[in-house]
């Protein structure tokens, strides 16, 4: 759930988003109910202006968290799409994984990233084998890497180490050039 926002007006809001074809519905029977949404073509082509804006934020107003402030990490990976830009010929999956920080705060929340002909896509829930390489930490520890500065050590990286670096540099690249210059 968002904070700040009804179940009725986010269920509102997705139905007027699949109704516009900017996502996709699938209900399944389960119990309890479950539901998925997923992006369209048709919305994944806004994918270059949100990572406009992305990098206007990291550029601009990004900064470390004032205490009570939560960074939302999962929110900004699924920026992927939008903000990384693979070197050419650079081809593989790297996990994310944001491991759980102790008993009952939650399970460990998992992505891969995957470059492939020039274009970086994201998906969650990212199984547990098959990628290239895998990078993983805790919530502070991603964003630390994720943040103004690109402080990666608190991260483990196992795999294609060059090419998780290279993902990663991706998220703060507009930064650390301004920041250069």
């Amino acid at each position: 759930m968002l904070p700040g926002i009804s179940t009725e007006q986010l269920r509102s809001r997705l139905n007027r988003m699949v109704a516009d074809g900017l996502l996709t519905r699938q209900r399944y029977r389960e119990v309890p109910p479950r539901v998925d949404y997923e992006l369209t073509e048709r919305s994944r082509e806004l994918m270059p202006v949100v990572g406009a804006l992305a990098r206007w934020g990291y550029d601009w107003t990004w900064s470390a968290p004032r205490p009570g402030e939560d960074v939302n990490v999962g929110a900004v990976f699924r920026l992927a799409p939008g903000l990384i830009e693979p070197p050419a010929g650079m081809e593989g999956t790297v996990d994310l994984v944001v491991e759980s920080e102790g008993e009952g705060e939650g399970e460990e929340r998992r992505y891969r990233l995957t470059a492939s002909q020039g274009r970086v896509e994201i998906s969650e829930s990212a199984p547990s084998e098959g990628a290239s390489a895998v990078v993983a930490g805790n919530q502070e520890a991603w964003v630390r890497a994720l943040g103004p500065e690109g402080a990666s050590d608190g991260l483990a990286i196992s795999g294609n180490r060059g090419l998780a670096e290279a993902l990663l540099r991706g998220f703060t690249a507009a930064a650390a050039a301004r920041r250069a210059a």
